[in-house]
């Protein structure tokens, strides 16, 4: 009941932040919207992605976006954006939306313990995780050593928003 709940916030959150005129409204929504989003991470038992969602979701993006919103006028442009432009935005949206839905038609269901991850995967990590990584905390050896990459990911893309702020904030000038 309670991810139904959240869904229900989020969707709400989504439309609203598109519909707003009032970027700084849009962008308090966005805010929202992260901070439900790392307590469905919570919920979810995800707690390092929870984190990073909290602080760099409803954090970083908004202190960017406040950045950018202080260099730019507060109200949304009333120019109309023709069919032209929009069909291929449209295309691409169900395109990607049909690719996703088709890859998760043979997803096992949600915390089932014969799931591959469970039978396979998670017992490897337990039973070499301190022998591989030399690490000795079993749950730093996996965020450090087997998540390495996505931590990196996720440097890389703290990196790209700011670095597109800053260039957006000096266009402007």
């Amino acid at each position: 009941m309670l991810e139904l709940i959240l869904l229900f916030f989020l969707v709400v959150c989504a439309l609203a932040a598109v519909q707003m005129k009032d970027l700084l409204s849009s962008i308090m929504l966005l805010t929202i919207y992260s901070l439900i989003m790392a307590i469905v991470w919570m919920s979810l038992n995800a707690v390092d992605v929870a984190f990073t969602e909290a602080s760099v979701g409803a954090g970083i993006t908004t202190v960017l976006l406040m950045a950018a919103l202080s260099r730019t006028s507060r109200e949304e442009s009333n120019r109309k954006v023709s069919l032209s432009v929009r069909a291929p935005s449209l295309l691409v949206l169900f395109l990607v939306t049909a690719v996703l839905l088709y890859g998760t038609v043979d997803m096992p269901a949600f915390g089932d313990p014969e799931a591959p991850a469970n039978l396979h995967v998670a017992p490897e990590y337990i039973k070499h995780a301190v022998h591989e990584t030399g690490v000795s905390n079993f749950v730093t050896s996996i965020l450090a050593a087997y998540r390495g990459y996505d931590t990196l990911g996720e440097v890389v893309v703290v990196f790209t928003a700011g670095a597109c702020v800053i260039m957006i904030l000096r266009k402007i000038n």
